[in-house]
C-alpha cells in the first residue's frame, strides 16, 4: 500500500533496537483516513463478508482494527494483558513475550465474546516478532473459532514473525513490509513479497 510506506517514510523514525517510531499516525495520533484505506486494502484479501469478528491485541491495534470492524459491520474485541475486575467467567489466555514491553505478557479474554461459531479476522498495526498474533491465534483455536485471515499494517519482516505465519496454513497479508531500517532509512520488501 502505497500511501502508507510513503507516511513512513517521511514520517516514521528509526530508533535504537531496532524500533521504528510511526507513533504520529498509526498507534498514538491516528490518521482516521489512513486507517479507513488501511480498511479497505485488507478487504481486497480478505472474505470480510464471512467474518462475523475483527480481533486485536491490546493496546495500539484497537484503532485500526475498530476502523476496520466498522466497515465490514461486525464487532471488534481485543485480548487485555491484564483480568480487570469487569470480566466475568471463563478466559482465553496464552502466554507471549512483548518485544515491546521486554517481557512475558498475558493476553486474555473473555469466553463470552469469542465462541465456537466465529470466523475471525485478527488485525493489528505492527507487527515484529509475531509473538502478539501468535497468541492471537491460539486465542481462536482455545474457543474453537474459525480463523479466516491476518491483517497487518506494518511489518518488520526483518525480525522474522510474518515469515513464520506465511509458512503456516493461513491468510496473511502485510501492508508494508520492512526489509531493514537505519539511520540510512526504511527499505521496503517488493510488493509480489507480502
Amino acid at each position: 500500500m502505497q500511501d502508507l510506506k510513503e507516511r513512513i517514510r517521511r514520517e516514521g523514525k528509526v530508533l535504537p533496537g531496532n524500533i521504528i517510531k510511526v507513533d504520529g499516525f498509526l498507534n498514538h495520533r491516528v490518521d482516521i483516513r489512513l486507517m479507513e484505506s488501511i480498511a479497505d486494502e485488507f478487504a481486497k484479501y480478505f472474505d470480510v463478508g464471512n467474518i462475523t469478528m475483527v480481533l486485536t491485541a491490546e493496546a495500539s491495534g484497537i484503532a485500526l482494527a475498530a476502523i476496520c470492524a466498522q466497515k465490514y459491520r461486525v464487532p471488534m474485541v481485543f485480548a487485555k494483558k491484564a483480568k480487570s475486575d469487569n470480566i466475568e467467567g471463563g478466559l482465553y489466555q496464552s502466554e507471549i513475550f512483548s518485544y515491546t514491553y521486554k517481557r512475558k505478557v498475558t493476553q486474555i479474554l473473555s469466553k463470552e465474546w469469542l465462541t465456537a461459531s466465529d470466523r475471525v479476522l485478527i488485525v493489528d498495526d505492527f507487527m515484529a516478532n509475531g509473538e502478539a498474533v501468535r497468541g492471537l491465534c491460539d486465542l481462536v483455536s482455545q474457543a474453537g473459532a474459525e480463523l479466516m485471515g491476518i491483517g497487518i499494517a506494518v511489518e518488520k519482516g526483518f525480525q522474522g514473525g510474518g515469515d513464520r505465519l506465511r509458512a503456516m496454513d493461513v491468510n496473511y497479508h502485510a501492508l508494508a513490509v520492512i526489509e531493514s531500517a537505519d539511520e540510512n532509512g526504511i527499505v521496503f520488501r517488493e510488493d509480489g513479497d507480502q
